[in-house]
């Protein structure tokens, strides 16, 4: 069963202005990417790099509305 969230959100893609973020005002983190276990079969990793390095596969951060908008504030 899906319980779909009520509120708004926004889509931060890589590109997007605040698709990284500062928490020390030095260091830029992403808001989202990808992680591949080291059990994961060597040719399936490299299918999902190939996949990720076209831009078939992107990571995407959802943020709701009201904490984007704090983050502004902060900044």
């Amino acid at each position: 069963m899906y319980k779909i969230a009520q509120g708004s959100f926004r889509a931060l893609r890589p590109g997007d202005a605040d698709f990284e973020f500062s928490p020390d005002g030095i260091t830029l983190v992403r808001r989202a990417a990808f992680e591949i276990s080291n059990r994961c079969p060597e040719n399936y990793r490299h299918l999902l790099a190939e996949c990720i390095s076209h831009g078939w596969i992107k990571p995407v951060a959802y943020i709701p509305d009201s904490e984007y908008a704090w983050d502004k504030l902060q900044s």
